[in-house]
């Protein structure tokens, strides 16, 4: 990673904007998997403005790398006072931009905030039908999972 684009993540760790949980969410997009660890959960509430619908504020939680969290921070930002149709037409790497170009084996981080964002304002999640219990990300990670397992006998071969 070049110095600039470490300094710019190191100044987001350093002082994350609108991260957390939001109480009162229009829409919520969870992407990730809890096998592997890499998650994020975006929260989006929205206004009326000028006859439009627009982003009021986004929030976000995550587990997953510095870079991630840096993206997710700097994207929350970016697409406050764009609507919901705008906000859908920014890849990854335009949500990620003001960072500076990230190296291949970190463009994961830039999808995880992108599909978040998409899950969200695309009307799947649970609070697009009103506020919900829905488990955090935490109670997400460290939920009991079955897992099953086939176990061959080598003495039955």
């Amino acid at each position: 990673m070049n110095d600039d684009l470490e300094s710019k993540i190191q100044a987001a760790i350093h002082d994350p904007q609108n991260l957390g949980e939001m109480a009162d969410a229009d829409a919520v997009g969870t992407v990730g998997s809890e096998n592997c660890g890499d998650m994020l959960r975006m929260w989006v509430k929205f206004k009326e403005e000028n006859g439009r619908k627009t982003i009021d504020r986004a929030t976000f939680q995550t587990f997953g790398c510095q870079t991630a969290i840096a993206v997710a921070s700097v994207a929350t930002e970016l697409i406050r006072g764009k609507t919901p149709e705008e906000a859908l037409t920014l890849s990854g790497s335009e949500l990620a931009a003001s960072l500076g170009e990230l190296p291949p084996m970190k463009i994961h981080c830039a999808q995880l905030v992108e599909g978040a964002l998409k899950n969200a304002l695309r009307g799947n999640s649970p609070a697009a039908s009103g506020p919900t219990n829905s488990p955090s990300l935490l109670d997400q990670i460290h939920a009991p999972r079955s897992v099953k397992i086939k176990l061959h006998d080598s003495q039955s071969q």
